[in-house]
């Protein structure tokens, strides 16, 4: 089962995607850095959260690259060395992105909400369902394959809802990086083709789950035939 060539048309196209959306997003940041902006990643983030009466959510400087991501639980934006520090395109881009996410946090954003009431389902369903899943084929035995099925199903409808979340925290950032005047209106477009890769992992990462669920209900549909 484990060598199922059906799987391979299933997950093939979406792994696929997934893999030149990393590297589109590895080059196009690497592009975007050699483009000039007038204050650091971490600046931009500080005033478009100040902008907002946000002053109570931090910023710290963390290892990793691209490594970025806004912790609600401690209201902190945790930049990569990179975004913290880098005054060009691609470290606004990233970071105000985050910032964005702050603001849909402070809004009570309805589709963050319901993000995050769905992680510990999918941080379940991606570590247990998957393997079900998996042993239930290979075992032919339904009643597993089932209860794999139903708990990878947490790890989609998180990756369904997380497409909504992460649109919109960019939306956020280009419309204030242009409208503070921290960029012009011709430099948008460096910002958008960053912003733009990494919600193409987003959406690589959505397609790969829905289906290689789609895989196990195919060959849960088709032992039961």
């Amino acid at each position: 089962m484990i060598f199922d060539p059906v799987y391979f048309l299933f997950i093939g196209p979406p792994l696929l995607l997934g893999l030149f959306a990393q590297w589109r997003v590895k080059s196009t940041f690497a592009s975007m850095s050699e483009v000039p902006a007038r204050m650091s990643g971490a600046q931009a983030a500080r005033q478009m959260l100040d902008s907002a009466g946000l002053n109570q959510v931090g910023i710290e400087q963390v290892p990793g690259h691209l490594s970025d991501h806004y912790d609600p639980g401690a209201k902190m934006l945790r930049l990569s060395s990179d975004v913290y520090g880098g005054r060009n395109m691609a470290a606004l881009g990233v970071a105000c992105h985050e910032a964005g996410h702050a603001f849909q946090d402070a809004k009570s954003y309805a589709p963050l909400i319901f993000r995050n009431m769905a992680v510990p389902a999918a941080n379940f369903g991606s570590s247990i369902g998957g393997t079900l899943a998996l042993v239930g084929l290979i075992f032919q035995f339904k009643p597993l394959l089932l209860v794999g099925i139903i708990l990878f199903a947490g790890v989609v409808l998180f990756q369904v809802i997380n497409l909504p979340v992460e649109f919109d925290a960019s939306r956020r950032a280009r419309r204030h990086l242009v409208e503070a005047n921290l960029i012009s209106a011709n430099e948008e477009q460096f910002v958008a083709k960053v912003l733009n890769a990494a919600a193409l992992t987003y959406v690589a990462g959505t397609l790969q789950a829905i289906m290689t669920l789609a895989y196990y209900i195919f060959r849960f549909m088709g032992d039961r035939r």
